[in-house]
């Protein structure tokens, strides 16, 4: 049983961003912005938040920018000090400031199983969390922190798991789970993109895990699979034969920004939940083809509209919200209208929801 505290946080960034090209032809998709921070200081700052400072980074060829954005820019912070500019001081000061960050190679890209064994030599004999770059969570790291609990607790490694829709659990590992008590579970078997019929159930495994570090052992033992990768769920259900895993359950948060309709939903969402950007972003999509939106959504069945309406919160504003042609009711006593869906139309709020 690992009884020592999780410290450590590991964070595989060497893929090659091949869904974002040709943005990614030259810059790390892990730099891709989400409003105004690259993706991956959003996932450095939720460690940090579950107070796990000792940082290290998986890079690959191409990735120096990250290394660069980590740290001090002299030249930078002069000019701002020069103009005044105190609080865009403060926050490239705090990149550099927030944690001790690591980087290392992983030489071939030799799948995720791979990309977090190179960690062994910094990780040690302590246990550790891994984060994956393609999910943002936003929920001032709730998650992380529950998971980190579960291993002060029992000493044992823990998955995040997210219930996912039967035609969507093939892209995902997949647990067989026996309920502990609310929001956890025993993961029982685990099963890399099963198909749809051999899904033992419908949670899926996202991108953050705590680990004992008897994982690297089971890594040591696993075979290459399709591609010549090593899958990192090839190694938990190594582990599973010596030790208890668990899953720590959760609904909402996650970002998949791996894929461009929830990146640009991220980026969406977060801009209006901001209180120096929220109300004219909502203005600015307000005035999208008022008139024309409610038909595009009913004859867009893909596509990045559809499936904003039914993936975020676009699909609960129509719901809540009635416009008559593109006159927006503002007014208290219109709140909770609904007209029909040929009047229906997207009010976005103006304040932080």
């Amino acid at each position: 049983m690992s009884t020592r505290a999780v410290t450590k946080a590991v964070i595989p960034a060497a893929g090659l961003g091949t869904r974002f090209l040709p943005a990614t032809k030259s810059q790390p998709k892990e730099m891709l912005p989400i409003v105004d921070k690259p993706a991956i200081q959003y996932v450095i700052e939720e460690a940090v938040r579950a107070g796990l400072t000792d940082i290290l980074v998986v890079t690959g060829r191409g990735k120096r920018a990250i290394e660069d954005h980590f740290d001090r820019n002299f030249e930078l912070e002069y000019y701002l000090e020069q103009q005044a500019k105190h609080d865009l001081l403060k926050e490239v000061q705090g990149t550099s400031e927030m944690a001790d960050i690591h980087y290392i190679r992983q030489r071939d890209p030799l799948g995720l199983g791979h990309a977090v064994s190179v960690a062994r030599e910094h990780v040690g004999d302590e246990p550790f969390a891994v984060l994956l770059g393609d999910d943002i969570m936003v929920d001032e790291s709730q998650l992380l922190r529950s998971m980190i609990d579960v291993h002060a607790r029992y000493g044992r490694s823990a998955l995040a798991l997210k219930r996912v829709p039967s035609d969507e659990i093939s892209s995902y590992g997949c647990v067989e789970p026996e309920p502990v008590h609310d929001g956890l579970v025993q993961v029982r078997s685990i099963v890399e993109k099963p198909a749809v019929a051999d899904a033992p159930s419908d949670l899926a495994v996202i991108g953050r895990y705590v680990f004992t570090p008897e994982i690297f052992e089971a890594l040591d033992r696993i075979e290459p699979g399709a591609h010549g990768e090593l899958q990192l769920t090839d190694a938990i259900a190594l582990l599973l034969e010596t030790q208890t895993v668990y899953g720590c359950v959760f609904e909402t948060g996650r970002y998949d920004i791996g894929q461009k309709v929830d990146f640009l939903r991220a980026n969406i969402e977060l801009a209006l939940d901001r209180e120096d950007l929220g109300g004219d972003v909502a203005e600015i999509l307000r005035r999208i083809e008022p008139n024309g939106v409610t038909d595009r959504i009913k004859s867009a069945q893909t596509g990045v509209l559809s499936q904003l309406m039914s993936t975020s919160r676009f699909a609960r504003l129509v719901e809540q919200e009635a416009i008559d042609g593109d006159k927006a009711y503002r007014s208290e006593e219109h709140t909770s209208e609904l007209q029909s869906p040929d009047h229906l139309v997207c009010r976005l709020l103006l304040e932080k929801k």
